[in-house]
């Protein structure tokens, strides 16, 4: 072994990393447990003591202590005088009947991450995905079939498609667009917030016939049905809206580059000269040093047959090859890549 001075070199180097990354899970097993039982719910009125917790949750009180103060440590509640309160950051995601609530995605990580990552060291020996969703990636599985549980878990993405169409919304010129598609867009939040955030626009939702009345319930509430519409349909193989705009979010990291770059000439065919797919997905840096995106193309690979992430060069690369005649890429949401395509004018 090799020694500095009388100590082992194991001595000058902390295993504190490698712990603390062995147990990262049960840090999020906290936060599931919380949105379970409904703590920051219960705090959403203000500050409470562990026994008023107890009494408005059914915590236990061999464990209430505990949990509660590693809720502090987590950084999602906040202490003071024996009373506990959300922090800024459950305020924001994690009362439930709020708008931006996160919980159904929370508990929906809860149901599926973990019996399939815990497969992962046979998929690393088999390269076989784990756990197969009917359409690519199953992180629906047999939700469809649950109409009331589908829609809880489509709340808690809602959260998310919230920021990424208002992130959408600001960073494109949608001044000179008129018209747009969302494809794989499920219940249409998104083309709701591009919609409502761009009042000239009209949309179409493109997503499986089965999700329809689940668009058609979600537009109706926000009445939005004479300027979203939905058109049901495989987008390998029935004709694609005619629109100015295709957002492509989540949907190229399910699928091989060979299917990848066939639905892109797909949707270069369908836009007009001048028309633009705009493709967002958690896009490896090209330099391959990100360990979260590196670790949804892990899942991906887990939960699909052929789905991974894909770097931005393999994007750009992929339009280049499908006819757009420009392709340029920028950060969105600190967490995700949008890669821009725009189809040539007509002489081009």
């Amino acid at each position: 072994m090799t020694t500095t001075g009388d100590l082992p070199a194991t001595a000058e180097v902390s295993p504190g990393p490698l712990i603390r990354l062995s147990i990262a899970d049960c840090g999020a097993k906290v936060l599931q447990g919380a949105v379970r039982v409904g703590v920051f719910t219960a705090l959403a009125s203000g500050p409470a003591t562990e026994s008023e917790i107890r009494e408005r949750t059914g915590l236990h009180p061999r464990f209430a202590a505990d949990f509660l103060d590693a809720l502090v440590g987590l950084g999602l509640l906040e202490r003071e005088d024996g009373a506990y309160r959300n922090s800024a950051l459950s305020t924001a995601y994690l009362v439930e009947e709020t708008e931006s609530y996160l919980g159904g995605f929370i508990e929906l990580t809860n149901e599926t991450l973990y019996d399939t990552w815990g497969r992962l060291p046979d998929a690393l020996i088999s390269g076989e995905p784990q756990t197969l969703d009917p359409d690519k990636g199953g992180f629906f599985g047999d939700r469809h079939e649950n109409p009331e549980k589908m829609k809880r878990f489509l709340k808690g993405l809602d959260a998310f498609s919230d920021r990424m169409g208002t992130e959408l919304a600001a960073v494109i010129d949608w001044g000179p667009i008129s018209t747009f598609t969302d494809l794989g867009g499920s219940r249409g939040n998104l083309s709701s917030v591009l919609a409502r955030t761009h009042r000239h626009l009209t949309g179409v939702c493109f997503d499986l016939p089965r999700t329809q009345p689940l668009f058609e319930e979600h537009m109706g509430r926000l009445g939005l049905t004479d300027r979203v519409a939905f058109q049901g349909g495989d987008f390998f193989a029935d004709p694609l809206p005619g629109t100015d705009v295709v957002v492509l979010g989540h949907i190229l990291h399910g699928f091989d580059s060979e299917h990848s770059l066939t639905l892109l000439r797909r949707i270069h065919d369908s836009l007009p000269a001048g028309g633009q797919v705009l493709i967002y997905d958690r896009m490896i840096d090209d330099d391959r040093r990100d360990s979260d995106r590196l670790l949804s193309s892990l899942h991906m690979k887990l939960v699909s047959q052929n789905g991974q992430e894909y770097r931005v060069g393999d994007c750009v690369r992929w339009l280049r090859e499908a006819g757009f005649a420009e392709a340029s890429a920028q950060p969105l949401l600190s967490t995700h890549t949008l890669v821009i395509g725009r189809k040539g004018d007509r002489s081009g």
